[in-house]
Order: structure tokens, then sequence, then C-alpha cells
């Protein structure tokens, strides 16, 4: 199995979520939450700071952590065939746009970041990490635990 720690910024201002289009090699896109790998050695903390930066061209100060998500995708539901399962332990935090500029990564996997409003993010095709995201935001759970966000439809791992 392989492992992943990663660090995801919810940012909501007036009703809207900033979200990310991520491209995969194979062309296929799908609106994530700006963020990724926490680095060898990088706190969770700075790591979200950095992936907003890198993603979205903002910057960003957390301004609480939200919670952690931990789901584990089959070999069988990953998008590149042949691969073993693979745990995702997402760290959420709570983030506000304190600067920057909105613009695409350069030469990164986003194509671009958007604010979008959460009543249309429903209709949108993407990642389960948004819904769990807006999830821990809405709700503040003492425990930092949301239930399991079902895939399938416009919900991709």
């Amino acid at each position: 199995m392989s492992f992943r720690l990663a660090a995801y910024a919810v940012c909501i201002e007036d009703g809207q979520v900033l979200l990310a289009r991520f491209v995969a090699p194979d062309g296929d896109s799908t609106w994530t939450l700006p963020g990724g790998r926490v680095e060898h050695a990088e706190d969770p903390f700075d790591a979200v700071i950095r992936e907003v930066a890198e993603e979205t061209g903002y910057d960003a100060m957390v301004a609480r952590l939200l919670g952690v998500d931990s789901r584990v995708i089959p070999a069988a539901e990953r998008r590149v065939p042949g691969l073993p399962d693979h745990q995702n332990v997402g760290i959420f935090y709570g983030v506000r746009v304190i600067g920057g500029e909105l613009r695409p990564e350069p030469n990164g996997e986003t194509a671009e970041s958007v604010w979008t409003p959460i009543t249309e993010v429903s209709r949108l095709r993407r990642s389960s990490l948004v819904d769990v995201g807006l999830a821990l935001a809405r709700t503040l759970p003492a425990s930092g635990h949301v239930d399991a966000v079902p895939v399938g439809g416009l919900i991709q791992h």
C-alpha cells in the first residue's frame, strides 16, 4: 500500500469557496481544494500555505485547524491501473487570503483556481476532498472528524 500525507486549504469568502482544477496526465480534470503533499520534514501548517501560493498565487494565513480525513483508495479505483491500494491522510485547515493575485500554477498540475459559489459545488466533477473540507468548515466537529464521503457520480477520489 502506498501512503500520502497532505494538507488542504478550505478558503471560504462571501459564500464562495476557492477551488483548484487538477488536470491528470491523461487530460482528465477534477475540481479539488488547493493543497497537496507534505514534503519530508515539512510541517503540514507550512505545507498548506506553500501549496496555496504555488497553486493559486495567493498568500494565505491559517485561521484554524478543521480536521483530519483518512481514506484508503482500493487499487481497482486508482486512476493508473496496476498501482497498489493507497492511503491518503488529509489535514484540513481553514485559511484566509491575505495577499497575492489569483493565477494558474506555473508548470503544475493545477490548470486554474476559481472562486465558486458553495451552492454550485454539487454540480461539479470534484474530489471527495471538497465535500470533506466543506463539511468540516460547516460543522466544526470537536473531534475534527466527519463521516466518509461516498465516491461515485460527480464525486471522485
